[in-house]
């Protein structure tokens, strides 16, 4: 994401600044939507929340930030770390109003606003876009996206063309809905359904005892194109995040789970969410085991897998076995 950059302000900043706890409590209190605007940013609406316009992942609600494709957020002065590559003490000064003593307001009390009801996204006629790019960007198996279509969990949105992965309850109503953007360029969007219930995520239910969790619907899409045999018959969970009630809602729905296999990324915030849903779920007396992929997730094993066997398949069409 590409923010205006801070070139006006000049911190005569040593290593280490002596904030007094009012300064950190109010540098932590800036209202983010009035220092963005402030300084140049412009923001969209979106439910009860802004948006950034330079980057649709974002969301901001006063005080509050959140990055729903890299799923971290926090407060002002992580916000200016991260997006405005500042340290510590210089994220602080800038909130406290830099070297020119512009004084940003503290985010003010407000009432929370009834839960907007859920409702999936408008579908486009033709799922085109979201079949040419599952298939030849993300290489998963046309027989899998099939699948998911026709049991109406899966289909593009009208307005946007993005991948939408439907999450059903217990009577097959949808309660949730994933959004994935089907550019290939950019950082890509990935944001949850306003109103959408986080223990209904995108799954599959099969008969085994057989319980496996990932990340992303792309990630279990892709970890089933890769192990296709009787695929049908274990059960799948995408957690939309590294939240632990989808598959909470799964063992209630699945009461013959024998174990919950733990196929989160391959990278620090999947191997921490791995070993807090071990421990949460080892105290409900449910076993796990840990399948890790090669890379940092299903997908990149499957698009290295399917790029490999390419190039082999054009060397034999071309010297022969």
């Amino acid at each position: 994401m590409q923010l205006k950059p801070v070139n006006q302000e000049v911190f005569p900043i040593a290593q280490y600044i002596p904030f007094t706890e009012e300064q950190k409590l109010r540098a932590g209190a800036v209202d983010l939507e009035e220092f963005l605007r402030l300084r140049g940013e412009t923001l969209i609406r979106s439910g009860r929340d802004k948006r950034l316009a330079s980057d649709h992942s974002v969301t901001i609600r006063g005080s509050e930030w959140y990055d729903h494709a890299a799923q971290r957020g926090g407060g002002p002065i992580a916000f200016v770390q991260r997006f405005y590559n500042k340290s510590y003490p210089e994220a602080v000064t800038l909130l406290l109003g830099g070297a020119h003593g512009m004084a940003y307001p503290a985010a003010r009390e407000k009432p929370e606003a009834p839960r907007k009801p859920f409702e999936l996204p408008a579908a486009n006629l033709n799922m085109r876009r979201v079949f040419a790019y599952l298939m030849k960007q993300r290489h998963i198996d046309k027989d899998v996206i099939s699948h998911f279509a026709r049991e109406e969990l899966l289909y593009e949105d009208a307005e946007h063309h993005n991948c939408v992965f439907v999450g059903t309850d217990e009577q097959g109503v949808p309660r949730h809905a994933h959004l994935r953007s089907t550019v290939s360029f950019g950082k890509a969007f990935r944001i949850n359904v306003e109103g959408s219930d986080p223990s209904y995520s995108f799954h599959h239910i099969g008969r085994t005892g057989c319980l496996l969790a990932f990340e992303a619907p792309i990630d279990m899409m892709s970890y089933i194109t890769m192990h296709p045999h009787l695929w049908k018959e274990h059960s799948y969970v995408a957690c939309c995040g590294t939240s632990l009630l989808p598959v909470q809602k799964m063992l209630e729905r699945m009461p013959r789970v024998d174990t919950v296999f733990l196929c989160l990324d391959n990278d620090s915030a999947g191997h921490a969410a791995s070993e807090r849903f071990a421990a949460e779920l080892a105290v409900q007396g449910v076993e796990t085991e840990r399948l890790v992929s090669e890379r940092k997730d299903w997908n990149e094993d499957l698009v290295e897998q399917s790029q490999t066997q390419e190039v082999r398949q054009v060397c034999q069409a071309m010297c022969g076995p």
